[in-house]
């Protein structure tokens, strides 16, 4: 039997971005309220780090001007790596 993962399996688990937190590549653009889902985790809890994939309304409400910026510094803006403790799971 295959050993349960330290992170709780939360991959595949649909996420908000809390209150007060910003982009870590452009602390001005807040990504309070972001929606997506959990592709992978690294690292145990509470240090954990997610990576997610947003989901389509967050990609739509996205300022331009940070899909602009990631673009030019060839970020993929549909994607974040964030610390565990700033995003909720969603029930």
């Amino acid at each position: 039997m295959a050993k349960k993962k330290a992170t709780g399996g939360l991959e595949g688990s649909r996420i908000r971005v809390k209150p007060g937190v910003n982009s870590p590549e452009f602390p001005d653009i807040s990504m309070a309220g972001w929606t997506g889902t959990i592709v992978e985790v690294s690292g145990k809890p509470p240090e954990h780090t997610i990576i997610l994939e947003w989901d389509s309304a967050t990609i739509t409400a996205m300022p331009a001007e940070y899909v602009s910026r990631c673009e030019s510094q060839q970020l993929y803006h549909i994607m974040a790596s964030l610390p565990g403790s700033d995003v909720e799971v969603l029930v």
